[in-house]
């Protein structure tokens, strides 16, 4: 039997859904969700979704899978409600009709549809935000995400209706948030279709092949598993122990998984013929563990004790594989009822408790993960943090032992100094060795489950900056490096900033930019201060290329404040003569302008202007040396000017190139610059045969500011490049020249 099918009886009357309801949990009232499903089919009417069914038909499939995981009634009721503000084209006051929490509920699911189709597009500052403030409400209310799992599950059941893009959008978006989150909180029962749905959109050809291979010989397999199931019902009976025992469902991305994980072809996986036990009692599954193995040979390597040590998502049970009856393996899970419950439905199995306003201790643990995350540097990189947040959810964990027998989770991958700082920051940032088992080994090992440490301190101690090279892999966990990088960020702010503000200055001289507002960067960045944000790159937390796409995207407001369209085209280039169509001087009218040699301004570059004898009106840049060396009375009679709409055309600029002489340099620089269509104007070289430096000065078209910006990066990446920046048109003698 194939575990994945569409829902076996899909919801069109809410009437009698409601009934089964009212049998199926006596004594509780539907009155809420009755009133719910009225005033849904008023405002759904016959809209009908993408995939083909109405918003109605929806609404209740979402609210029928929910109440399977017997969720409370105001759940289901902001379930069948959850689609209105999207579908409703005017406001409608949902917390006047069915309350507040109701209300929150729907707007909770509409705020978790912004951020993910946010995600779906290029990641921006603002969306790591949106997340962390999603994640944070759903801390508050889980059932916000409950609702969302379960609409992402009928979305794949009825995807097949959808075009093959949408169905790969929708398939590969559910594999990796949806179904890991369901997983993370223990939710199996949503965890296992997510996947196998999504499997089958994503991989059709694989999916169809395992399900071919197990319907081949499914009579054969299902006579075969009624007989060992007899055989264990009637052992587990004789001494005395209730047991349900049952054939388990075939997961075809699960096969898969381990088809792929372990080598083996599909007959080589043992869960294909599965049973599982349930039964009243911790003590009965380990007792039935033993009439198994005393019935038939285990497998060696293919047992493990999840009771003992649960899975990060809490899941517990016991695994074994067995040489079966005719030689064939068997597959058994074993758990209490209580367990099954907890694996099925995870979270969901706690809400009551919360509901009721009384402490759920089991519930906080679960979402112990969630807060930890949370409580990660709120300065991260936006895509740094979105791939912290999925390998969170993605992580399987290891059980390590303390010298005194405690026992200490970590995911797998984590190193000695994750465990130090997973007992105490002060343990990592003193530590300088280890030992696994008894033996030394170095603080890049990766630790293995079961294994017993001992970390080695120095009475005083510091963290290196080598822990937080990726590349050294020192740490694996998050909350170490957070440890260590707060660690510096304390220790040693005064030499971030100090290091921050060369690296700025640095970038914003060779992109020829030096009087940029910094608070105003700062503020782009996401930092209160311009110190902030030197602190920060001086640390590492922000990279310079997070600099530059700051600096494009002021430079792209600077342009459109100046109304400056974007090219639909390459336009031709123009000669200065042309810039009175460009410029805009303020109290001026059709007089001559041009542009002055000494700065060059281009478009985007604050702007003002002089007026000469002969020539019109001189345009310079605002922080032009000519200008600021003026006196004040004399920059006050500068005239305000600005661009207009005409400066889609190209510009010159120069670009400074030093490098290490060898033969082709030159031939790269162009060759770089013709893949990007940019057109060289000039080119002076000048080479020191003592030193094999070579300066180069290229003057260069460009249409904006930023596309010198990407032009710089791209060359930096050359062999053999010392430095290169734009430089301006008053700068006469080369640094070389200087030396």
């Amino acid at each position: 039997m194939v575990a994945v099918t569409s829902s076996p009886n899909p919801v069109t009357n809410y009437t009698a859904w409601l009934d089964n309801l009212v049998q199926e949990r006596p004594g509780v009232d539907f009155g809420l969700l009755r009133r719910a499903c009225i005033w849904a089919e008023q405002l759904y009417g016959t809209v009908r979704r993408p995939s083909g069914e109405t918003y109605l038909e929806h609404a209740l499939e979402v609210a029928h899978i929910l109440s399977g995981l017997r969720l409370d009634v105001q759940t289901l009721a902001a379930a069948v409600l959850h689609d209105v503000p999207e579908v409703v084209n005017k406001e409608v006051n949902l917390a006047a009709e069915f309350g507040t929490g109701i209300a929150r509920l729907v707007e909770g699911v509409q705020r978790i549809d912004i951020v993910m189709r946010r995600r779906s597009c290029q990641s921006r500052p603002e969306d790591h935000e949106g997340l962390r403030k999603l994640l944070l409400s759903i801390d508050e209310d889980m059932r916000v995400l409950l609702i969302k799992l379960a609409e992402r599950t009928h979305d794949l059941r009825s995807a097949k209706k959808s075009p093959e893009p949408e169905r790969r959008r929708i398939a590969t978006e559910a594999m990796d948030l949806y179904a890991p989150l369901a997983n993370r909180l223990g939710m199996g029962r949503l965890k296992w279709e997510l996947e196998d749905l999504s499997f089958r959109y994503l991989e059709p050809a694989i999916y169809q092949r395992i399900a071919a291979l197990l319907d081949e010989r499914r009579l054969d397999r299902e006579n075969y598993l009624q007989q060992v199931m007899a055989i264990l019902r009637e052992r587990l009976a004789a001494i005395d122990i209730h047991a349900e025992v049952s054939g388990r469902a075939k997961h075809i991305y699960s096969i898969w998984r381990k088809m792929r994980k372990k080598a083996v072809d599909f007959d080589r996986i043992y869960d294909v013929r599965a049973v599982r036990i349930l039964v009243n009692s911790l003590s009965d599954c380990y007792t039935s563990l033993g009439v198994i193995h005393g019935l038939w040979m285990p497998i060696s390597g293919e047992f493990d004790d999840y009771i003992a040590k649960p899975k990060n998502n809490f899941y517990q049970s016991l695994h074994t594989a067995v040489v079966g009856p005719d030689d064939k393996i068997v597959e058994v899970q074993i758990r209490s009822y209580d367990m099954h419950r907890h694996a099925e439905l995870g979270v969901a199995a706690h809400w009551r408790y919360k509901e009721g306003g009384r402490s759920d201790a089991d519930y906080d643990h679960r979402l112990q993960w969630l807060r930890q995350f949370l409580a990660l540097d709120e300065t991260a990189d936006p895509g740094e943090f979105m791939e912290r947040f999925r390998q969170t959810l993605q992580h399987e964990e290891i059980h390590v032992f303390t010298p005194k027998g405690q026992v200490i989770d970590l995911p797998r991958g984590a190193t000695p100094l994750d465990f130090a700082y997973h007992v105490h920051s002060e343990v990592g940032h003193r530590c300088r060795g280890a030992k696994v088992d008894g033996h030394i080994v170095p603080l890049s090992y990766q630790l293995r489950n079961g294994e017993q440490i001992e970390i080695l301190t120095a009475k005083r101690g510091e963290p290196s900056r080598d822990w937080l090279n990726p590349t050294t892999g020192y740490l694996h966990t998050n909350r170490a490096r957070e440890k260590v990088r707060h660690w510096f960020r304390q220790e040693h702010h005064e030499d971030d900033v100090e290091q921050g503000r060369i690296l700025l200055d640095r970038e914003l001289v060779r992109l020829g930019l030096s009087k940029t507002d910094l608070e105003v960067l700062a503020k782009r960045l996401r930092y209160n201060r311009p110190e902030d944000l030197m602190a920060a790159l001086g640390r590492g937390d922000v990279a310079q290329s997070q600099i530059s796409n700051a600096l494009e995207h002021l430079l792209a407001q600077r342009r459109k404040a100046a109304a400056t369209p974007l090219p639909s085209e390459r336009p031709r280039p123009v000669k200065n003569s042309e810039a009175p169509t460009r410029i805009r001087v303020q109290g001026v009218g059709n007089l001559v302008t041009h542009f002055a040699q000494c700065c060059r301004p281009n478009p985007g570059d604050p702007i003002v202007g002089q007026v000469t004898q002969n020539n019109g009106i001189s345009i310079h840049r605002a922080d032009c040396t000519n200008v600021l060396g003026r006196t004040a009375e004399t920059r006050a009679k500068l005239l305000d000017a600005s661009w207009t709409a005409n400066t889609a055309d190209t510009w010159p600029v120069q670009i400074q190139i030093v490098a290490n002489d060898r033969p082709g340099l030159l031939r790269d620089v162009s060759g770089l610059m013709a893949d990007d269509g940019i057109n060289i104007l000039a080119v002076d070289t000048q080479t020191n045969k003592k030193k094999q430096v070579a300066d180069m000065r290229l003057t260069v078209e460009v249409y904006h500011i930023d596309q010198v910006s990407r032009l710089l990066a791209r060359i930096n990446e050359l062999r053999g490049v010392i430095s290169l920046r734009r430089i301006s048109g008053q700068e006469t003698t080369r640094p070389m020249e200087r030396a």
